[in-house]
């Protein structure tokens, strides 16, 4: 991937997971000499809505002085944005998004929509099951009961993609395609028996029928390319051309 910026028009840039951590993201606007016209796509756990209170304000009021403006998808280290007050919505490059006004630069997807981002469609669908969910609510942390889209949100995922004609450029994902799986990301001493992968198979039924030409994820903590699909962490990509 080409991370020059050499022409005059929204750049758009892709990395994984950060969990609350920005300073990775802080070098990479400062090397790159980013504008708020330029995006930067988080693929979920962005981490900004989970403590709720100062903890999150502190987060995003640091993030609002970034040259950038972010889109994050949904992920399951999160509170969704439909959930909380302080955010409204608009439409966003051709869907609807999330954001609030004291932080106009941080914007949610909403699951289920399809932006025009440099001309290429693409559709975006967060959340995850939660592996540590158990571990959470024994130390009393934070765990959401939706981290996983519902049945009213796959059934909106289809209905877009049937007025589309199965048809996108970019695919935007949290979690994979279960035939995806880095397996050998696994964690030890959890019983993959017991895990949840409903997400994961209801995304290899969209990936078995969709055509797309990148599919983007997170959630795994790994840096992968499959074909077509790409898990991505700490790195940095060029969005799709």
């Amino acid at each position: 991937m080409n991370l020059k910026k050499t022409e005059v028009r929204t750049m758009i840039y892709i990395t994984g997971d950060t969990h609350g951590s920005f300073e990775r993201i802080a070098n990479f606007c400062k090397m790159m000499n980013t504008t708020e016209k330029d995006i930067m796509i988080i693929l979920g756990d962005a981490e900004i809505n989970y403590e709720g209170g100062l903890s999150d304000f502190l987060k995003k009021d640091y993030l609002s002085f970034f040259p950038i403006t972010f889109l994050c998808v949904h992920g399951n280290h999160e509170q969704r944005p439909s959930s909380i007050p302080s955010y409204k919505q608009k439409n966003w490059h051709g869907g609807t998004v999330y954001y609030e006004d004291d932080f106009p630069n941080i914007l949610f997807a909403k699951d289920g929509e399809i932006y025009d981002l440099n001309g290429k469609k693409t559709l975006v669908i967060g959340g995850a099951y939660s592996v540590d969910m158990y571990y959470r609510l024994m130390k009393n942390l934070p765990w959401f009961h939706d981290e996983q889209p519902n049945d009213e949100i796959k059934m909106f995922v289809e209905k877009q993609l049937n007025r589309v004609g199965w048809k996108v450029d970019v695919v935007l994902t949290h979690t994979v395609p279960l035939k995806y799986e880095p397996v050998e990301m696994y964690l030890d001493g959890i019983d993959q028996s017991k895990v949840d992968k409903s997400t994961e198979q209801w995304l290899d039924k969209i990936e078995d029928k969709l055509d797309y030409k990148k599919w983007y994820c997170g959630h795994y903590h790994t840096e992968k390319i499959i074909d077509k699909l790409e898990i991505m962490y700490q790195n940095f990509g060029d969005f799709y051309e």
